[in-house]
């Protein structure tokens, strides 16, 4: 997406002064609502994600996560915390790898805004599409794992654990494009005519597949949680974007980087599966035949992409992005949505 170092993404960091907030009241709150809660608390913000900041809690022997709405003037429909919250308490019961949740508050006087708390996973998270220095055979299980926690996503009953009111039940993609479109319009700096395609193109060919589940929304591996004593998928991250929809397009974010970082890759060297055969594990697990029109889904999740990191950019001249690297995200936009024209025009040359 950018040419930031990967190292800017990994571990935690001191919070960021925009994100401060009075420890003092979250520990007080946290005593009063977190069953088990004692001790000083210590805070550190993790360096990944650009929406919503998110913290690393400690006290005593035990370790906490904290997301929270970003301070400052917000998109009318972005950073629900409340929205992941819901969802996560909601799959606790399944089988869907998914960190517990303690507490929802949406008292903006503890830490300025709204706020959820979650349990932390000690784990691995990956942010290279190629998952880094590790074996083949490590490799292979990795992206296995997530595409087995997809499929155990997809294949859950929403009716079932509560999550009926979680979403409209059709035209996700729709639904979707309009919503994208008008943020990178509120959000647009310079011209982009790539975008101006896709935009055009995009509602005037969109799948007949019309299944409903949850989806994540932003499925990658940097947005998983890797087992440190195996190479399994203990969480799924980040719940920001989840709500009921397609979950075609939902998979096929999964599978973006194999129009992007891996396109020039040596999958069988670095122990990855090809495309149409992750495609086809898939469908195995969901009980499907194929995927048609799967150029259409990898254009519309890069477009999407390429509207949220416009969005960074925004964000980022007016001082309210999550992440310090933000700007340079920001600056990705164009090239996304190159790369996103390129999978409909097949005669668009991707550098």
């Amino acid at each position: 997406m950018s040419e930031i170092p990967i190292e800017a993404f990994i571990g935690t960091m001191e919070v960021q002064e925009s994100h401060r907030f009075d420890v003092r009241k979250l520990q007080e709150y946290m005593q009063d609502e977190v069953a088990g809660f004692s001790g000083e608390l210590t805070v550190e913000q993790f360096k990944g994600g650009q929406s919503n900041p998110t913290y690393l809690l400690s006290a005593r022997d035990k370790k906490y996560v904290m997301r929270r709405k970003p301070p400052g003037q917000l998109l009318k429909s972005a950073h629900a915390v409340d929205r992941e919250y819901k969802v996560l308490t909601a799959l606790a019961d399944t089988d869907v790898p998914t960190p517990r949740t303690y507490a929802l508050c949406t008292d903006d006087s503890v830490v300025g805004t709204w706020f959820y708390l979650m349990e932390y996973l000690d784990g691995r998270v990956i942010w290279d599409a190629s998952v880094g220095p590790y074996t083949k055979e490590e490799r292979s299980a990795f992206w296995d794992s997530a595409n087995a926690a997809t499929a155990r996503l997809h294949n859950v009953d929403f009716k079932t654990v509560g999550l009926d009111d979680y979403g409209k039940h059709s035209a996700y993609i729709e639904r979707q494009i309009s919503r994208w479109t008008g943020q990178y319009e509120y959000t647009k700096i310079d011209d982009n005519p790539y975008m101006d395609n896709l935009i055009e193109y995009l509602p005037q060919h969109m799948p007949a597949d019309d299944s409903c589940t949850i989806v994540h929304g932003d499925l990658r591996i940097a947005n998983m949680v890797i087992a440190r004593d195996r190479d399994e998928v203990i969480g799924l991250l980040d719940w920001e974007l989840s709500t009921l929809g397609s979950p075609l397009s939902d998979f096929a974010y999964l599978c973006q980087p194999y129009c992007n970082e891996l396109r020039d890759q040596d999958l069988k060297a670095l122990g990855l599966p090809a495309e149409e055969d992750y495609i086809e594990t898939y469908c195995k697990r969901t009980g499907r035949d194929g995927i048609p029109d799967w150029d259409y889904y990898q254009a519309f999740n890069i477009f999407r992409l390429a509207a949220i990191v416009q969005g960074i950019a925004k964000r980022a001249l007016d001082g309210t992005a999550s992440s310090k690297h933000a700007a340079e995200s920001g600056a990705g936009a164009l090239r996304l949505s190159k790369l996103a024209w390129a999978q409909i025009d097949k005669s668009v040359i991707v550098d």
